[in-house]
């Protein structure tokens, strides 16, 4: 995808915190340039300056957001570490951000401008899950090298923790029953993810 066009100056960091905030309270629709312009203390003209238009603006913003949150999570993911540790770790991590008020902004809005933007989905995709999908696959090979795990395809096996990772809970967020969830209700998804991926790949002695 290509990036959007900006140029950089000692606003930019000030134009994407206050669409954050608008974006994030008032959604991609209810959201006007306006009012980020007020959030971010700067005039429309400047706002323009950096980018074009509101959706290469949304576009930023979601992949910063994704991007940080994916780096943090990577780094923090121990390779050395023993499979239910990192995996629960990841689990929590993962349902943290797909169930955040953005996360769930960020998916919705990918959906809704799907035909008209695709590159919306990809730049957020890119930006965030994929980034996390490649350090789980990098652990999951570390440990299968060490016979922690039976494996063979690490690519199956990284996708298949993600959507274990969000049963029961997804689907009810995607489909508007619910919107917040108990540290238990969590616990429980998270749990079970981790027991089932080791039932099949890590409990074979």
């Amino acid at each position: 995808m290509n990036a959007p066009a900006r140029r950089k100056g000692r606003k930019y960091d000030q134009v994407l915190d206050g669409a954050r905030r608008v974006f994030m309270a008032d959604g991609y629709e209810g959201a006007s340039v306006d009012a980020i312009a007020r959030a971010a203390g700067v005039s429309k003209a400047t706002l323009y300056s950096y980018f074009a238009d509101k959706r290469l603006l949304f576009i930023e913003v979601a992949r910063t957001e994704c991007a940080r949150q994916a780096e943090e999570s990577a780094h923090l993911i121990d390779l050395a570490a023993p499979p239910r540790e990192v995996l629960r770790f990841a689990a929590r991590r993962m349902l943290g951000f797909v169930l955040s008020e953005f996360g769930q902004r960020v998916f919705r809005v990918c959906v809704a401008e799907a035909d008209r933007f695709p590159e919306l989905g990809r730049a957020f995709y890119e930006s965030g899950p994929a980034l996390v999908r490649a350090r789980i696959k990098d652990y999951l090979r570390a440990a299968a090298g060490r016979g922690e795990l039976a494996i063979e395809d690490f690519d199956l096996a990284a996708d298949q923790f993600a959507e274990l990772c969000k049963a029961d809970l997804w689907p009810r967020v995607v489909f508007g029953i619910d919107r917040r969830f108990s540290d238990e209700e969590v616990a429980r998804v998270i749990d079970g993810a981790v027991e089932t991926f080791m039932a099949r790949y890590g409990d074979f002695s």
